[in-house]
């Protein structure tokens, strides 16, 4: 009896935790204060839906356009360009605001462009993201004040009678009272491909989720036949919502690049200060100044030099890198969520990957059909009814198996209440996917039409777990004759026969025939397939009008078909590219271990034999320590019947053994996972929403191969990165040490005033603070840039992953940084000697003409560097033509140099004069020296490794 809806609130007792699994119905009944027949009162539920409120996961507050605008500053490297503004208008405040702070305003643009970049980016992602989703909403079928209505999901609660069909989605956790050949898809929170049969009895202990056959929940999806259940948790309190709880607790940690970032905009951080000590200490003490303008010029000059040396272009270029790459991923149908999360599939080391929607299908198919001639074979996978039906290697011909093997697959798709259809190019179901894979492959056979215009159905007898059997009465329109037609379990069906198929007759079943039929059904079954047995009885005229189970007699034997939910084709290909690639790809599923063992043998991921390690033995696992699950998982690449907090613990034991982890899924289970992952990975086709959520990247496609294809787009990304940064910091460091030995060694290279360009003995700077300025506008942007667009070397995927602690500038970068920086300073330097009166080499010209050389000379040593730093180990003359960008850029910084040295109003503000042709290729060859360092530098390393 309902409780009356005036009653207060406080006078409810809290229902008990007890798993209503192992607690009989009537129980369950009277613990949630409902009724089977009349479900609550529509008072009632109202008031348990403002007690408990709405049945819906929690979700973060979606965050302000400004506060996402905002945190694109939250960059070291971004704090050290705003310490640079800061500091230049500083200067520009102690000259007296004399003209625009040029500079100052140049950072700040890029600062604000790298902010807009990235801001437009994720907004994009977002967007796509969005796109992604299916937004219908869902309902229900309730009993409420003893009416079938339909409720969204959001409003059931607890005690609700939910009325279960065909096609429904299950909108919370329910304990189920009456179960008629229900069947439910769990793969979105178990992994379990298949369709569980579910039964409303009691359970006779504790059992696993995907276990629990009384139960149904909130996520999953009927796929036939029907059932009653009373609803025992919503919201946050489902199975669904314990994972979302999970899902909280995880700490989302930086990208490898975000790490990597901060630790280089901590040493630019370092080198600034560095740079501005040393260079204004030297100019103080070795440029003999002794008056406070000159202590004032030295203190800006070193200054301005410092903030020269911060590669401002860094995070704007680092953005568009990045961003461009996002772009080709997006035309792989990769929709990465965050740019810093491009170049972490590039460093992953470990792809942890989900069974049931990544490597397969999701679709039920039938591999193999054997009777009493013979067996054949379906070629194709899916839904789509592209394929055929063979015989050692050859379409199956007219004959006495072909007559067979059409009685099976035509049986089997009459007693069969799923749907096929083509809606715009892609095929669908509505249904259950066994009965759905018989339909496909009856197509195959091309006997679909001949069926349909046959055969009309009169009566089914529902499927039964007791007799685990479907069976269907069909009317035979062309021999005007009645049917029986019956599928179900092998075992059951063979005990209900008297005679088997032979071609197009019918025999006595023998105990040949049976043995046979017995080794067929366990070859079948060591293969990982799902085995049904089809059978059929020509009924008598006067067989009752309201059909029974005892009509499943006598039957005659047509055979049995094997079915999986087969491997994507391109699957394998991927993984074995990724193993070339030395990333280990490892698959974590819900599924049967004979299942998961036979998918990851076909695709390679393990050899046949291998180990599958279960949930239960991650369990034992977990109980002996962290020790006894990190050696398990160095060696273990496939786990089957696994929860989601074993795959949450998987990744973390990968991670603490070093590991870069990319995991992907689809189901609700895989999203504590995802989000633990350095990089995860989801579905956008099958993929869950709180699966989207809290992955970093989504595959519109559902296709793992895109993940390697994003391999791939990450490695290469990741090189350019290098490359840019090489040449980035080989520029910057070239420009520091030009003009820190340029004052050191000025007498030396005969840098003096004593030309009238200052009092004697005065301070002579190998460049101004323009040039320097102007070397970095025509340098460090458009040729970065273009570097940021090399494409992928031949041998991206035939290298090992990056490790974890491997820096992206290293030891040996920063070897090459200072080597390039040297010899770009000695070239310029011994330039202006040539053109300088004393010094080493004797020269004839004036201090500007010398200077504009030293200036020219730098700036082409930096385009000569764009070809060198494209590989560390090839030959800079290899691939030139490969990245016409590069060209483009180069052009531009050659055009604008020319322009500086021969426009006149240029040559006013950048203190530069004209150059004869002469002087332009003496200044082309002196540039060329970095080039040529390069070169034999490779050469060295080439011949050390090859010693080594």
């Amino acid at each position: 009896m309902q409780p009356d809806a005036q009653t207060p609130a406080p006078a409810e007792p809290p229902l008990r935790q007890d798993d209503p699994s192992l607690m009989p119905a009537d129980s369950v009944l009277q613990q949630a204060r409902t009724d089977q027949t009349r479900g609550l009162d529509s008072a009632e539920a109202a008031r348990r839906l403002a007690q408990d409120g709405p049945n819906a996961l929690d979700t973060q507050a979606p965050v302000p356009g400004w506060r996402k605008f905002l945190r694109q500053f939250h960059d070291p490297l971004i704090y050290l360009l705003l310490a640079a503004i800061a500091i230049t208008l500083g200067a520009w405040a102690i000259e007296g605001y004399a003209g625009w702070p040029v500079d100052a305003i140049v950072i700040a643009a890029v600062v604000l462009l790298n902010a807009l970049i990235g801001y437009l980016q994720e907004a994009k992602a977002e967007n796509a993201a969005a796109a992604l989703a299916r937004m219908t909403e869902v309902t229900a079928g309730v009993m409420r004040d003893g009416e079938l209505m339909r409720v969204p999901s959001q409003q059931l609660v607890r005690g609700d009678i939910l009325v279960l069909a065909e096609g429904d989605a299950i909108g919370a956790d329910a304990r189920l009272l009456q179960a008629n050949a229900l069947r439910v898809q769990e793969a979105s929170l178990t992994g379990e491909s298949e369709a569980v049969l579910k039964d409303a009895a009691v359970l006779q202990a504790p059992a696993s989720l995907g276990d629990r056959l009384n139960m149904v929940y909130k996520g999953t999806a009927v796929a036939g036949g029907t059932g009653l259940a009373v609803v025992t948790a919503t919201g946050m309190g489902t199975e669904m919502g314990a994972i979302a709880h999970m899902l909280a607790a995880e700490k989302e940690d930086d990208t490898p690049l975000q790490k990597e970032v901060r630790h280089i905009g901590r040493m630019l951080g370092i080198a600034v200060i560095v740079i501005a000590v040393a260079v204004i200490g030297t100019l103080l003490f070795v440029g003999h100044v002794h008056t406070l303008q000159g202590v004032v010029t030295a203190l800006l000059f070193g200054v301005s030099l410092a903030v020269a040396a911060v590669p401002e272009g860094l995070p704007a270029i680092l953005s568009l890198v990045l961003a461009l790459g996002v772009q080709r991923m997006a035309e792989h149908k990769a929709i990465v969520k965050k740019l810093s999360s491009v170049e972490t599939l590039g460093s992953a080391s470990v792809i942890c990957t989900d069974k049931t929607g990544t490597l397969t299908k999701s679709e039920m198919t039938v591999e193999r059909v054997t009777s009493a001639s013979g067996e054949s074979h379906v070629t194709g996978v899916g839904y789509a009814p592209e394929g055929q039906v063979q015989h050692e290697g050859a379409e199956l011909q007219q004959g006495p198996l072909h007559s067979e093997h059409r009685a099976i697959l035509t049986g089997g798709s009459l007693a069969s209440n799923a749907t096929l259809r083509e809606c715009e190019g892609n095929w669908e179901i509505q249904g259950d996917p066994t009965e759905a894979a018989l339909l496909v492959a009856e197509r195959k056979l091309g006997v679909d039409g001949a069926r349909t215009e046959r055969f009309e159905r009169v009566a089914e007898i529902p499927f039964d777990s007791e007799r685990k059997l479907m069976s269907v009465i069909v009317r035979d329109k062309q021999q005007q004759r009645t049917l029986l037609v019956t599928k179900g379990a092998p075992d059951v069906l063979l005990q209900r026969c008297t005679h088997v198929r032979v071609g197009d007759g019918v025999q006595a079943l023998e105990d040949t025939h049976v043995e046979q039929a017995q080794r067929d059904i366990e070859a079948m079954s060591g293969d990982a397939l799902r085995t049904l047995a089809v059978g059929y009885r020509v009924l008598p005229e006067d067989a009752p009008a309201q059909p029974t189970p005892e009509l499943e007699h006598d039957l005659v034997l047509a055979g049995m078909v094997g079915i999986i939910d087969p491997p994507r084709p391109e699957a394998a290909q991927a993984i074995a590219e990724a193993r070339a690639a030395g990333v280990r790809v490892i698959m974590i599923t819900g599924d049967h271990p004979r299942t998961a063992q036979r998918i990851a043998t076909d695709l390679g991921i393990i050899e046949a034999g291998d180990t599958v390690l279960t949930g239960d033995a991650l369990d034992e696992l977990l109980s002996l320590g962290d020790a006894a699950l990190a050696k398990a998982v160095r060696s273990t690449s496939v786990y089957a019947r696994v929860a989601p907090e074993h795959k949450l613990r998987i990744v973390e034991a990968l991670q603490t053994d070093g590991h870069i982890v990319a995991m992907t899924g689809d189901g609700v289970n895989d999203a504590p996972a995802l989000k633990s992952a350095d990089i995860g990975v989801a579905m956008g086709v099958t993929g869950t929403e709180v699966t989207k959520e809290a992955a970093r990247m989504i595959l519109a496609d559902d296709n793992f191969a895109t993940i390697v294809q994003a391999v791939r787009e990450g490695r290469g990304i990741f090189s350019n990165i290098r490359k840019f940064l090489r040449y980035l910091l080989s520029s910057n460091m070239g420009e520091v040490l030009t003009v820190f030995l340029g004052v050191i060694g000025a007498g030396v290279i005969g840098l003096t005033a004593a030309d009238g360009h200052g009092p004697a003995g005065a301070l002579v700077l190998p460049l101004l603070a323009t040039q320097i300025l102007w070397i970095n506008l025509i340098t460090d942007s458009a040729p970065a840039l273009a570097l940021g667009m090399d494409p992928p070397s031949a041998n991206t995927m035939r290298r090992p992953p990056r490790k974890l602690g491997d820096r992206v500038i290293d030891g040996a970068m920063w070897s090459g940084v200072i080597q390039t920086g040297l010899v770009m300073a000695l070239a310029t330097l011994l330039t202006i000697d040539w053109f300088l009166p004393g010094g080493l080499l004797e020269g004839g010209q004036d201090l500007t003409t010398a200077r504009t050389a030293g200036f020219t000379v730098l700036v082409l040593a930096q385009l000569f560097n764009c070809f060198n730093v494209r590989s560390e180990d090839s030959s800079a003359f290899r691939g030139l033509g490969s990245n016409p960008w590069l060209w483009g850029a180069v052009l531009l910084s050659v055009l604008l140099q020319v322009a500086v040295v021969h426009v006149s109003w240029l040559n006013t503000a950048f203190g530069t004069t004209p150059l004869t042709l002469a002087q332009w290729g003496w200044c082309a060859v002196m540039a060329s020296t970095v080039l040529w360092h390069g070169e034999l530098r490779k050469l060295v390393r080439g011949a050390l490794r090859q010693r080594a």
